[in-house]
């Protein structure tokens, strides 16, 4: 039998970033499994001007389209495109596969807020209309709980052709003008190590008096930092994947869809820049930390209150003050979002991961994963990053090559 014929997509996605690269190893993974595809891929870093291979022709095009300039440019080739960037370029129409922001806000907001944070602050590129509309998702899901957000702005002199020394001197200012304990979201990645040389700088500790998140996740440049900074892991190598899928299928003769497909991300990974308790109660926080410790365990609120010498009646009371759940309910919230992370990072079987979640019983954590988000375990672990590395082809997708 002759072998099919190897489609053509170009993938112009930056390569520096770890977003980038597991968003290219989405598409790899769909290639290998309907293709064979040929993928036309060139080394770039943040800035390189982003450009079609000369006289390329082929199938398709995946590209972060964060530019009128690139738009244009990769309509010339008159091929099918996906735009895996959350930007909206107005005037640009194109598919689009990408992360969903309101998801990834909301997740920011619910990890400060675990932490007893009360004040908030954002701090991302200036004035880049992509770094805006993050800014806007996040305070508007800070809204949507009740709090405002302190959004960095640069003085006069202090804008992005600044010397470093002006910028982060403005930036000092800045922070020691905050309420503390504050709770700073930063994106990208640049923005939160220079955060924490500005904390260093304002003698400000991280994360007791200022616990910075960053709206990515690399765990090379992540750990570098002094503290390591926590990140949003977005489900980059999905986006990839569906992408990959969205393209097949369009070369196919389907129509393209009329909203964006979004993928929510997978979670937040704590390092120590948010590793802290913003609560002045020292039995509650001693209440709080055991429950987060023991995130593997099976254990009642009877365990807490052998840990921590209060009643039962005080115990509830002050967690539905502070936090605004009951006590067996930050249980269950703990133990589903260490089975989370298991379902998404391993493939640790269904029962493995209920009894490493404190769950004790699949059936039990069948039955609070449907409460929660109404999915099973195993539907929730098949729209996530597992999935797009080990599952076969979906019915519902068709292959590139029996189209052409």
């Amino acid at each position: 039998m002759a072998q099919a014929e190897a489609a053509h997509v170009a993938v112009l996605v930056e390569t520096s970033s770890f977003w980038g690269r597991q968003l290219i190893r989405g598409i790899i993974s769909y290639g290998r499994k309907h293709g064979p595809w040929h993928l036309s891929i060139n080394a770039r870093g943040e800035g390189t001007p982003v450009r079609l291979p000369p006289r390329w022709t082929g199938e398709g095009i995946i590209a972060r389209v964060a530019t009128h300039a690139l738009a244009n440019h990769i309509r010339t080739a008159r091929a099918p495109v996906i735009n895996v960037s959350a930007m909206e370029l107005k005037g640009v129409e194109l598919p689009r596969v990408t992360t969903d922001l309101q998801a990834w806000a909301r997740l920011a907001v619910e990890h400060f807020l675990d932490r007893g944070l009360r004040h908030f602050g954002y701090f991302g590129l200036q004035p880049l209309s992509h770094a805006r509309h993050h800014r806007q998702v996040f305070a508007r899901a800070l809204a949507d709980e009740g709090y405002e957000c302190s959004c960095y702005k640069p003085g006069r002199g202090a804008g992005s052709r600044a010397g470093w020394q002006i910028q982060q001197n403005d930036l000092v200012h800045w922070l020691k003008g905050l309420p503390k304990p504050v709770g700073i979201l930063a994106w990208p990645m640049k923005r939160g190590q220079q955060l924490i040389d500005a904390c260093r700088w304002a003698d400000l500790l991280v994360p007791e008096q200022v616990a910075v998140l960053v709206g990515d996740e690399d765990d090379l440049l992540c750990d570098t930092c002094n503290p390591p900074l926590s990140g949003i892991v977005a489900a980059a190598e999905r986006v990839g994947y569906e992408a990959a899928a969205l393209l097949d299928r369009l070369t196919c003769g389907e129509r393209p869809p009329k909203k964006p497909i979004l993928i929510k991300p997978v979670g937040v990974v704590m390092r120590r820049s948010t590793d802290t308790l913003a609560v002045d109660d020292v039995d509650l926080a001693q209440a709080i930390r055991f429950i987060r410790d023991h995130a593997a365990d099976a254990i009642q609120v009877k365990d807490v209150l052998r840990a921590v010498p209060v009643s039962r009646r005080w115990l509830e009371r002050r967690f539905l003050h502070v936090l605004e759940r009951t006590p067996a309910a930050e249980i269950r919230r703990v133990h589903l979002n260490r089975a989370r992370q298991l379902l998404m990072e391993t493939d640790m079987l269904i029962p493995d991961v209920a009894a490493a979640s404190g769950f004790g019983s699949p059936e039990y954590m069948a039955y609070a994963f449907k409460s929660e988000t109404g999915l099973t375990p195993q539907k929730y672990r098949s729209r996530g990053l597992v999935s797009s590395r080990q599952q076969g082809q979906s019915p519902n997708r068709i292959a590139m090559q029996g189209c052409r």
